[in-house]
């Protein structure tokens, strides 16, 4: 039974080998299915994550049920990922090709319905993206992007934007000003 556990039945570079080829497989694969999947997650889409899971299982892993082995997959994968997330950061172009640029779903305040369809979103997935970050409708943007992450950016027209607090003490401040400046010229005007 120990020996089941800690004995390998894969050499660590076959692993190495067997791991990093399927997630760069996966990650292909999830780059062309794209970006909806990754920020609209729904019932079917999780089902598909699970099952990827499943069915790569036996590809990184082999024959070996051992549990060194899998802790080896594991930090494989781990470790690759770093690697990858690391060069996409520092090198642009190698993260332009591996989470892609932001894609335009609309402008202007109207939908671009041949994106919607080419995306596989829906109206009502960006209208709700919308709402979310202070918008009522379409309308009310001046652009709406599907970013390489998967979320929807929302970028209102400026009549749209709600007031912050720091907007709304810098106006107090400038009728301070006024008022000062009114109150200074009838003083002046009186006398």
């Amino acid at each position: 039974m120990i020996n089941d556990l800690l004995v390998s039945e894969v050499s660590f570079a076959d692993k190495a080998v067997r791991t990093i080829a399927v997630y760069l497989a996966v990650a292909l694969l999830l780059r062309l299915a794209g970006k909806r999947d990754l920020a609209q997650l729904n019932n079917f889409d999780l089902v598909v994550m699970l099952l990827i899971s499943n069915v790569v299982q036996n590809a990184i892993i082999g024959p070996d049920n051992s549990l060194i082995g899998g802790l080896e997959g594991a930090v494989i994968l781990v470790a690759f990922n770093a690697v990858v997330v690391r060069l996409a950061a520092s090198v642009p172009w190698i993260g332009r090709l591996i989470e892609g640029q932001p894609t335009v779903l609309a402008r202007d305040g109207h939908y671009l319905d041949r994106v919607l369809r080419r995306t596989g979103l829906r109206r009502a997935d960006v209208d709700t993206s919308i709402q979310r970050q202070g918008g009522t409708h379409v309308s009310d943007t001046s652009l709406v992007t599907l970013e390489p992450g998967g979320s929807v950016l929302v970028r209102l027209r400026p009549e749209e934007v709600d007031a912050t607090r720091g907007d709304v003490d810098d106006l107090r401040a400038r009728l301070d000003r006024i008022e000062r400046q009114l109150e200074a010229l009838l003083e002046r005007g009186a006398h």
